[in-house]
């Protein structure tokens, strides 16, 4: 008799064939349990806390996923596809966890009962390009006669986004700022130039839309008030400089004899300091920002001189104000001049809330905006900041891309009624694959109805009854308990947002699919502990 091979490491968990592959499609199907309650303007928010105790209230699919500490290697899968569909469109996030995870669920029989996991993976395939081509059949690009039609269709696209959110009930407000902020932007629309701040106090109506680059006034020292607050086309010195005094005891060793020679190093340190004041200005700065402490007695040097002084910016303040106005961010005062200083055409310090911002306005180099959060609590402030981030990105996509479909599962139903045909055309276990497609896609507006508590099976029969007669735009009328036309009722979203969805969805569920053999390696150091050594003092 042959001895064992041992290939892996003791304490390897090794499991493989179709025991594994559906104890993959089961810790899926478990994630999408734990957020379907969360999708349309009906659903439910989920409180988390993590592991140091700050606690979480969201309906967002990713952040969800984000915070949810799962460990499940295949249930990660969904939440990578979660994280994709929001950095790349910002919306759908729960929508296309949901369909991955009802992809699995439709296709777990046919594993069960043999069917070749490549063979399902290719029918997957099949009825993704038969969904898209449908998909841009029915897409309907916008015409608009002048930039008040525009800016209203791109206001119900943002206003369908804030529809699910915590904030629905002040979507036409919030959905104005995101594309009053979106369309601020120059052609390029870089995210990175939208700056959301969130003050508390007030309520979500006495939020802000500020034109230029704003931030919260950092710490400062005695001398600050009597500072100017108001300047017209001032000039701006970005630096990364400290100026203040060292304290010598912590930074260098003086050996000195005297009184008098200790006198010199004092006075040498206090002229490299004021030879640092007065390079920055004469260079003609009236607004020094700087990454670093600005101490007092640089603070007391530019009030006396009618200069305003900010220090210790954040980072990421200070490089939105450099691409605002212009400028560079300098190490050294020596040369400072105009070639690298920045402009604007007005700054002034106001006051919002309880906190004072810094407002930079009219930036010739590039179009920026900050938006001013106000609410009553911090967990309200972020889920917000959240929900706007959203709209934010939906208004951005439908700029470059401006076709649109009906939402509330209209689109979904119809792809449903167009595969479901399609499988009936095809022989073999392909129509098997494809018919499973179709009844997954109904998932959307299904769900749509337990969420608001309607009867789905009821709502569902009336969907596919339109459908079948031409009406492709019919969906959930969700403030009805009935079906509408959402294209002519405004509920609309982006083909952008529902092609990367299906894709999205479709690719994960093949992923899942492909594995066939799960290999999981002991945790380093979870096994038998290692007998340490006798070392130095160490008894034996």
């Amino acid at each position: 008799m042959r001895p064992p091979i041992l290939l892996l490491k003791e304490g390897t968990e090794d499991s493989q064939g179709k025991s594994q592959l559906l104890s993959n499609i089961t810790a899926c199907q478990a994630v999408v349990e734990a957020i379907r309650t969360t999708l349309g303007p009906r659903g439910m928010d989920k409180l988390i806390v993590d592991s140091r105790g700050t606690a979480t209230i969201s309906n967002d699919g990713a952040t969800i996923m984000k915070i949810s500490d799962i460990i499940h290697p295949a249930a990660k899968i969904l939440v990578d596809i979660a994280k994709s569909q929001d950095a790349e469109v910002g919306d759908g996030t729960t929508s296309v966890v949901l369909l991955a995870g009802e992809f699995l669920k439709q296709v777990k029989p046919y594993v069960e009962e043999g069917v070749h996991p490549r063979i399902i993976i290719k029918a997957l395939r099949k009825g993704l390009k038969i969904a898209q081509d449908r998909i841009d059949q029915i897409a309907y690009k916008m015409k608009f006669n002048n930039d008040e039609e525009y800016r209203a269709f791109l206001q119900k696209c943002a206003a369908t986004a804030l529809n699910s959110k915590l904030i629905h009930q002040e979507k036409d407000f919030f959905s104005k700022i995101a594309v009053d902020a979106v369309l601020l932007l120059d052609e390029l629309l870089p995210l990175n130039m939208i700056g959301i701040k969130k003050v508390q106090g007030g309520g979500l109506q006495d939020s802000q839309l500020i034109t230029g680059v704003s931030f919260k006034k950092t710490f400062s020292y005695a001398g600050f008030e009597m500072q100017p607050k108001h300047y017209k086309n001032p000039k701006i010195a970005l630096l990364n400089i400290e100026l203040e005094l060292k304290a010598e005891r912590s930074n260098a060793e003086v050996r000195v004899n005297t009184v008098e020679e200790f006198q010199k190093v004092v006075d040498t340190e206090w002229n490299i300091l004021y030879e640092k004041l007065e390079h920055i200005y004469k260079s003609g700065a009236q607004v020094v920002l700087s990454k670093l402490p600005i101490g007092d007695v640089a603070t007391q040097y530019f009030a006396d001189r009618d200069m305003f002084c900010a220090g210790r910016v954040v980072d990421e303040d200070l490089k939105r104000t450099m691409k605002a106005c212009g400028g560079v961010i300098v190490a050294t005062t020596y040369d400072l001049n105009d070639s690298v200083l920045g402009r604007c055409e007005s700054f002034e310090e106001k006051q919002i809330g309880g906190d004072r911002f810094n407002i930079f306005s009219g930036c010739p180099n590039a179009k920026a905006c900050t938006i001013i959060l106000r609410g009553g609590g911090e967990h309200l402030l972020d889920e917000t900041e959240r929900s706007l981030h959203d709209a934010i990105m939906i208004v951005r996509r439908t700029v470059k891309n401006d076709s649109i479909v009906a939402g509330g599962g209209a689109i979904e139903m119809e792809l449903s009624k167009v595969l479901r045909d399609y499988s009936r055309s095809i022989a073999g276990k392909e129509q098997l694959i494809v018919a499973a497609i179709a009844k997954s896609l109904e998932i959307i507006p299904r769900q749509l109805c337990d969420n608001a508590g309607f009867d789905a099976t009821n709502i569902l029969n009336k969907l596919r009854q339109k459908h079948a007669q031409g009406g492709e735009a019919f969906g959930v009328d969700i403030n009805r308990e009935h079906v509408v036309d959402n294209f002519e009722n405004c509920v609309w979203e982006p083909v952008i947002i529902k092609k990367n969805a299906l894709a999205a969805a479709i690719e994960a569920a093949c992923l899942v699919l492909s594995v066939d053999q799960t290999i999981k390696n002991p945790k380093s150091g979870g096994g038998e502990e290692q007998q340490q050594g006798r070392g130095r003092g160490r008894p034996m």
